[in-house]
């Protein structure tokens, strides 16, 4: 069994977003890596680096390739929403010895665009920052999408964090019909280590029915988790000890 826990954050995260998860897991004895994306180790309030928003998933997942290289093992790699689907492309990499991927991005072939997801994404959408630009939810927006069951204080402290995201990476995974490249593409024969998939039943900008679609897609090698009663920020929502327990039972659990 892997001793490394390697969690990938989402969009418009950091690696701050693992601070309880990375003391979860280290107690249980794990060595935890918790990398920053390429762009996302900057200052929330300042601008957003340049090329961010023509940085594509494949640019993510060959910095994330490198580092676990790094590592003498084949880790089991956590990812949370796009990190869900990065961690699914690692996987079909033969780099992870099992992966969770929570309330994921789909991959390319699975219609992800419901209304509340549109809405989610509606600002950005609205000025085309999807073509490859850089783009920042508006509070309001960041809450609908992902924070509403977090307390008041939790939204602030979240979107405080939260940095600005490549345009790009959006069309990849919303709009991969139209995109040439299929860069959100994942070959199911490819997969062939363990996955948890974890979906909410409140999430909006991830809907639980999208991601049981990706379940049924790899159901060869994948558990399927659904939660009641939690939304797209499970990991920082009340509860989130239940959901890191589980995960931690499935690892355990691993042959």
């Amino acid at each position: 069994m892997s001793s490394t826990i390697f969690m990938i954050h989402g969009m418009w995260g950091g690696s701050w977003q693992w601070a309880e998860w990375r003391k979860f897991f280290e107690a249980k004895g794990f060595k935890c890596e918790t990398p920053t994306l390429r762009h996302h180790d900057v200052d929330s309030k300042s601008k957003p680096p340049e090329g961010l928003g023509c940085t594509g998933l494949n640019d993510y997942v060959i910095d994330l390739e490198e580092r676990i290289k790094k590592v003498n093992e084949k880790p089991i790699i956590i990812g949370h929403s796009m990190g869900g689907l990065l961690a699914l492309m690692l996987s079909a990499r033969n780099l992870a010895r099992a992966a969770v991927m929570i309330t994921p991005a789909p991959p390319a072939g699975i219609n992800a665009l419901k209304f509340s997801v549109l809405k989610s994404f509606a600002g950005p959408l609205l000025k085309f920052k999807w073509l490859g630009f850089p783009h920042r939810l508006s509070f309001n927006a960041a809450v609908y999408a992902m924070m509403h069951l977090l307390s008041g204080d939790e939204q602030k402290y979240v979107y405080e964090h939260m940095v600005a995201e490549s345009g790009r990476a959006v069309r990849e995974i919303g709009f991969w019909w139209a995109d040439w490249r299929m860069a959100a593409r994942v070959n199911p024969a490819t997969v062939n280590n363990p996955l948890l998939i974890i979906s909410a039943s409140e999430d909006r900008i991830t809907p639980a029915n999208v991601i049981e679609k990706v379940a049924d897609r790899y159901a060869h090698v994948a558990k399927y988790l659904p939660y009641p009663d939690h939304a797209h920020f499970i990991m920082r929502e009340a509860g989130w000890e239940k959901v890191a327990e589980d995960i931690f039972q499935w690892i355990s659990e691993l042959k």
